[in-house]
């Protein structure tokens, strides 16, 4: 399965005055993987469901893994993953490919600059997890995990110099 565009803003698109007969139970909206629990319950589309897709998203960069990867089985999820594995255990979950295009841009620089780097993805799997929360209410506003993200760019650009 592949995210697409639709998946994220749909509260946008389908969040307009309907006829109050109109059901919203036709069917689940959104890509398997991406699309919120809630959703599959009958709730209605909802920014709050965006959301979760985001997270769902971020996790997927971080990790390499698809929601739907054959490994989540048995009441295991990407968002159970990646939690399970904060923060020891961040570098154990964290796409080798990402760390090797970080060891490139980075130029194996010394180790303080390694810190940081995992602080980072520290960062960036708690946002992707805080966001994937599995109720609607427990999730963060995309506002505060576009502050936290701000703060990773700022202390990669911090880093950098």
């Amino acid at each position: 399965m592949t995210a697409h565009v639709g998946d994220f803003g749909l509260a946008k698109f389908l969040l307009r005055p309907t006829d109050s007969k109109e059901s919203t139970s036709i069917g689940i909206r959104g890509t398997i993987g991406y699309t919120p629990p809630e959703y599959g319950l009958g709730s209605e589309v909802s920014i709050k469901g965006d959301v979760y897709s985001y997270g769902i998203l971020l996790l997927e960069m971080i990790t390499g893994k698809r929601p739907t990867n054959s490994v989540f089985e048995g009441g295991l999820n990407l968002h159970n993953y990646a939690s399970m594995a904060l923060p020891d255990g961040v570098m154990d979950v964290v796409d080798p490919k990402l760390l090797n295009n970080v060891d490139e841009v980075l130029g194996n620089h010394n180790g303080s600059l390694a810190n940081k780097m995992k602080e980072c993805l520290i960062f960036m799997i708690k946002v992707g997890v805080a966001c994937s929360m599995e109720l609607p209410q427990e999730r963060w506003d995309i506002s505060k995990a576009i502050s936290e993200l701000h703060l990773v760019r700022d202390i990669i650009l911090g880093a950098r110099t």
